[in-house]
């Protein structure tokens, strides 16, 4: 066996350590005996990428084209833009900025504005709030601010090209996804108009519908940034830290809505922009389903009529909406009625509103005075004086107790149509 192994198959490892004087070594004498060398390990630095850097695809090298091109130009934003990919064209130029406009100029028309304004925020003084004597009429003011739209339109613009401003944006600017033609950014509303609703409502005094009205505001909106405030404002008297920077940088990343104070006189006659649609009209469950009510040629079938065909309970447009009071203002204005008498109408329907508040909390006072109160430890026990009288002959009395109970549904009762058998005039 060994010698067919020699014959067969020689050694495969020569090595010339082994010299003619190792003649007699184990390792000659069986020479179908294979040495294997020894595996060193192999320090090589591990690359991030599994690609050879040799080899770049056509997307990465387009992305950093694209990156040291147009897209340089999203490094430093703005100031008063949202920078998103929508408002630059493929050749990283601010669409709406036109053609001779330079980030240079803006930047220093910027920085120049902001100087000049922090000696006019020392010397200015608080102006006084005008008495309604000495307010102007409605109708001409809004006739100055129609005659003046296009003056003053036409001067910001050339005074803006001069300054090097940017203009205002427009729907383009607010597209932050390129591919998406149909989401627009929304805004949201600014610091100020925040502080200033909270001091409307807090300080002032003033209804959230009233607040609603003068912001442009939806009383749901008011009524949370009246919250968020007053949580702000508590945090603070207790040392807490705030987000102010994070806050900070999404309200220059995202639109806001501004706050116009009409107590300056540079914003005298102006009117607060519209933040969102305040008499948006809630869909009702009751309306989801479909009705074919017969109604009589001679009758006059109104939205009231409609509103009762869905629910007994339910209310037309105009009563439902959050600010029904605008609706009466307008039809006033339509109407031909002057400044004075739509005013004095608007302050009777005020105070109709607010005695009408005023009874209903008299009523609910005199309501909990007769209640006696029972305090235990998982529940109340309320007790109520009753009278056997407040029933009624019949027994059905709406303020008697229990008067829901224990009297059958007509429509249970046989004899009784339960689909309408003559239409009403």
């Amino acid at each position: 066996m060994p010698s067919r192994c020699a014959a067969s198959m020689p050694p495969r490892l020569r090595s010339s350590k082994f010299s003619s004087s190792t003649a007699s070594s184990p390792f000659i004498s069986c020479p179908f005996v294979r040495l294997h060398p020894i595996a060193q390990p192999v320090h090589s630095s591990r690359q991030f990428s599994s690609t050879p850097c040799q080899q770049i695809t056509l997307r990465r090298r387009k992305f950093y084209e694209w990156l040291n091109g147009p897209g340089q130009q999203l490094k430093e934003p703005l100031p008063g833009s949202t920078n998103y990919l929508g408002a630059y064209d493929k050749y990283g130029n601010l669409v709406r900025a036109g053609h001779g406009w330079r980030r240079e100029d803006a930047k220093a028309a910027a920085a120049g504005q902001q100087q000049k304004a922090d000696p006019e925020a020392k010397a200015e003084k608080p102006a006084e709030t005008p008495t309604p004597a000495a307010q102007e009429s409605l109708d001409e003011l809004e006739a100055a601010i129609r005659s003046g739209e296009a003056e003053e339109e036409g001067k910001t613009q050339r005074e803006e090209k001069d300054d090097g401003k940017l203009p205002p944006e427009t729907a383009e600017d607010l597209r932050p996804f390129p591919l998406n033609q149909y989401f627009r950014s929304q805004p949201v509303l600014s610091e100020d108009l925040r502080e200033a609703i909270f001091q409307r409502v807090k300080k002032d005094g003033a209804t959230v519908s009233l607040a609603s009205v003068e912001f442009g505001v939806s009383n749901e909106r008011v009524g949370a940034v009246v919250r968020l405030k007053q949580m702000e404002k508590e945090w603070i008297a207790q040392g807490k830290t705030l987000a102010l920077p994070y806050s900070k940088a999404v309200l220059q990343m995202l639109p806001t809505t501004p706050h116009v104070d009409s107590s300056q006189a540079k914003n005298k006659g102006k009117r607060p922009i519209q933040h969102e649609p305040i008499n948006d009209l809630p869909v009702h469950p009751a309306t989801h389903q479909q009705l074919f009510v017969p109604v009589s040629e001679s009758r006059h079938y109104t939205r009231v009529d409609a509103g009762r065909a869905f629910h007994n309970s339910l209310l037309p447009a105009d009563a439902r909406i959050p600010h029904p009071e605008l609706v009466q203002a307008e039809r006033e204005l339509e109407s031909g009625l002057s400044f004075e008498e739509r005013r004095r109408l608007a302050e009777q329907r005020f105070e109709k509103q607010q005695e009408g508040k005023r009874k209903e909390e008299r009523r609910m006072e005199a309501e909990r005075a007769k209640e006696k109160v029972v305090p235990r430890r998982r529940w109340d026990f309320v007790v109520r004086d009753v009278s056997v009288e407040a029933a009624g002959r019949d027994g059905r009395g709406i303020e008697a107790s229990g008067w829901r109970y224990g009297f059958p549904h007509q429509d249970r009762k046989r004899g009784i149509p339960k689909i309408p058998t003559r239409v009403e005039a």
